[in-house]
């Protein structure tokens, strides 16, 4: 059965498969408490909480939270969140990064300054089979990344960490990918390399693409298409959005696709009121108000969208 915070569970439900809790920024609430956007854990988890209690409503039963170290995870404040909201999360291990790692696996490991065994795997691994810290919650996928610079040293180190990681617990693999570049073919190339099936593969950001081969590219080599970006218009808009998925949905690929926002319920990252007013449908439940309606209107079938939103997530965690 799929972990989540609270635990394994049968089964799912209607799932969204890039999304996130909290984005925090540790050395900055470390050093300056008093940031205008704040930090109280139980205040900001009984927002999450409410949010997310909201997405219930709107047919949503599961999030996957792909904050991983890099992007500020801190699993005890998205405990409390589990604890208050029926919704369920999945928690994920990796590292982001789109260049060079943190100084702390930089400067170990394989070509670093002093050498010495390389440990992310380990950690990753850890991660998956005994839990997140001392927290108990044991993270269910996999996460890796690369941007417009491309699979940089730093992160094909991430790389062939998650693919060890992968193969010796079988949990599945999600990307953050630059479209612009058409990078997601590098990451399938790099992962199948190392040994992953590419059908435990999410190619993540592939939204951000309108280019129809592109996209062929990357289902016929056997991944998951991560549609996953809804709500952030200065990439890709909504309607170059929704059009893409609606084309793919009717050259067959409903069953490679997964729908997402990649928003939070607080990041402390962005100034949450330049986001409102710049991406006023960048939140949680911009795909069950607006999108889903949209590829309705395109011909896209409940079938399909069941399939995306429900048949796609419980097949990628199947063990």
């Amino acid at each position: 059965m799929p972990e989540t915070v609270r635990g394994p569970v049968a089964d799912l439900g209607a799932t969204l498969m890039h999304e996130h809790v909290f984005g925090l920024s540790p050395e900055i609430l470390w050093n300056w408490p008093d940031i205008p956007e704040g930090w109280d854990l139980e205040e900001r988890a009984r927002e999450a909480a409410g949010k997310l209690d909201a997405l219930k409503a709107a047919g949503v039963d599961t999030i996957v939270d792909l904050t991983v170290v890099g992007l500020g995870r801190y699993v005890p404040a998205v405990q409390r969140v589990a604890e208050l909201t029926s919704v369920n999360i999945v928690a994920a291990t990796g590292l982001y990064t789109y260049d060079a790692l943190p100084p702390y696996f930089g400067n170990r490991g394989p070509g670093s300054l002093f050498g010495g065994p390389d440990r992310l795997a380990e950690f990753f691994v850890r991660d998956l089979t005994e839990g997140i810290g001392r927290t108990g919650v044991k993270a269910a996928i996999l996460k890796c990344a690369s941007d417009h610079l491309g699979l940089t040293k730093g992160c094909e180190r991430v790389f062939r960490a998650v693919a060890e990681a992968h193969l010796e617990t079988g949990a599945p693999i999600t990307t953050h990918s630059h479209s612009a570049s058409r990078g997601g073919l590098g990451q399938q190339k790099l992962l199948a390399s190392l040994g992953v099936d590419l059908g435990r593969v999410v190619i993540g950001h592939a939204g951000d693409s309108t280019d129809v081969a592109y996209l062929e590219e990357l289902v016929a080599n056997g991944s998951y298409l991560g549609m996953d970006r809804f709500g952030i218009e200065t990439i890709s808009p909504f309607e170059d959005r929704v059009a893409i998925v609606a084309e793919m949905c009717a050259r067959g690929h409903a069953g490679r696709m997964v729908l997402s926002h990649d928003s939070y319920c607080f990041n402390d990252r962005f100034d949450a009121a330049v986001v409102r007013e710049r991406h006023p449908r960048y939140h949680l439940l911009h795909i069950s108000r607006d999108v889903l309606p949209a590829l309705r209107g395109r011909g896209v079938t409940d079938d399909q969208i069941h399939q995306m939103l429900v048949v796609n997530p419980g097949r990628i965690f199947a063990p």
